[in-house]
């Protein structure tokens, strides 16, 4: 049981929190234990490297990112400190200068890009190598050495002890997102009182999730899962889906009548709930790695024109747009078979280490089956919801 969990990216990202806890403790005790056992000098330095790698970071592409950067900076910076102190017989005031010199250089090469824990790992490391004036070289490469054992041991740990993908991350995020979306569509459609949703809260929490997404484009590219360009087309669609859904939820009717004049397309309830439903089906092959094969309901739009008329109250007063509404519904369908094209065409997004492990959470079981093609059209298809 316990080598299925070791195994399990459902159990690492419900458990992410607690996880990494146990695996930043791991590295500091690992680390700890061999510069006590080694008796290694000015070994803090590495407690300090093992602790600064992990960080908040639970997931394999965040630390790798900033280890890797960590190492480069780290190495460059001992190198350019080491060059300095086998200047024989310095004048007064040239080790400094060209220190200052080599961390203003590694500052304005990276300045707004991605590189910048580089350059700040540059600029501590070739500060601690050259010291403070004793220019000893043992002391500078030591103090190199053990930043670069600490960065290792933080890698090290994070990829084999219960590790957590930013892409599982990623996709989980998503799928949740989509879900959620799903619901509250559902629930504007349907009875207020029959279902009691908190639209500002959800809302609010999937605009929260979309922005930890963005932050993990960097480290899913170093995981060679997605390429950074994918991850942002689908982060740009996902935010249209989410705006569209928000203007859609805040449409609302302040009489009676415009809310009869909306029952009275003659099928409009119907499409909604398939649409929903639909949302609901593609977050689901999300979450469990399954190809992304579903075809989104277009709107009709034609099929309501006759009743998109300008309706008026028995006052006179406008009571609401029925063609701006009905946009609203279309533009949510195109937006969301567009995202679930997008997904479809992506190779790596579908993982049989997912789908293994989805029966196991009874994501998946011969019960609750997904359905496809004419099941989805006859209306037989499950809703993920219930399959979780």
């Amino acid at each position: 049981m316990m080598a299925l969990r070791l195994r399990d990216p459902y159990f690492n990202y419900h458990h992410r929190h607690r996880l990494h806890v146990l695996r930043t403790s791991l590295a500091l005790v690992v680390t700890y234990a061999l510069i006590e056992g080694l008796q290694l000098p000015h070994g803090s330095w590495a407690l300090v490297s093992a602790l600064m790698v992990m960080g908040n970071l639970p997931h394999i592409g965040g630390v790798l990112d900033k280890g890797l950067q960590r190492l480069l900076g780290t190495l460059l910076g001992a190198v350019w400190g080491i060059t300095l102190i086998l200047i024989p017989d310095p004048p007064p005031g040239v080790i400094p200068a060209w220190t200052l010199i080599g961390i203003a250089v590694a500052t304005h090469a990276t300045f707004a890009t991605r590189y910048g824990y580089s350059a700040l790992m540059f600029g501590i490391t070739l500060l601690l190598v050259v010291g403070n004036g004793e220019h000893e070289l043992s002391v500078g490469l030591w103090r190199a050495a053990n930043v670069l054992l600490g960065t290792l041991i933080g890698i090290v740990i994070t990829l084999t002890v219960l590790p957590q993908k930013a892409t599982d991350v990623f996709r989980f995020l998503l799928a949740d997102n989509l879900d959620k979306l799903a619901r509250l569509y559902h629930a504007h459609t349907a009875s207020a009182a029959a279902i009691d949703v908190d639209t500002r809260e959800l809302l609010k929490t999937t605009t929260a999730q979309l922005v930890k997404q963005r932050g993990l484009v960097d480290a899913i590219h170093r995981e060679r899962r997605l390429r950074r360009d994918a991850l942002e087309a689908i982060l740009a669609l996902e935010r249209r889906v989410l705006s569209t859904a928000e203007l859609l939820l805040e449409t609302h009717w302040t009489t009676r009548e415009g809310h009869e004049r909306i029952d009275a397309m003659h099928g409009l309830r119907e499409e909604q709930h398939h649409l929903a439903r639909t949302m609901g089906t593609l977050a689901f092959q999300i979450r469990t790695g399954q190809p992304i094969e579903l075809q989104v309901p277009r709107f009709d739009l034609d099929r309501y024109a006759p009743q998109a008329i300008a309706a008026r109250g028995v006052d006179g007063r406008m009571l609401f747009s029925p063609s701006g509404y009905l946009w609203l519904n279309r533009e949510l369908a195109r937006l969301t078979q567009e995202l679930s094209h997008h997904l479809a065409g992506l190779p790596r997004l579908p993982s049989q280490r997912l789908r293994r492990r989805a029966s196991r959470h009874t994501l998946i079981s011969d019960a609750r089956r997904l359905a496809t093609g004419s099941d989805l059209d006859n209306g037989k298809r499950k809703e993920p919801n219930d399959a979780q």
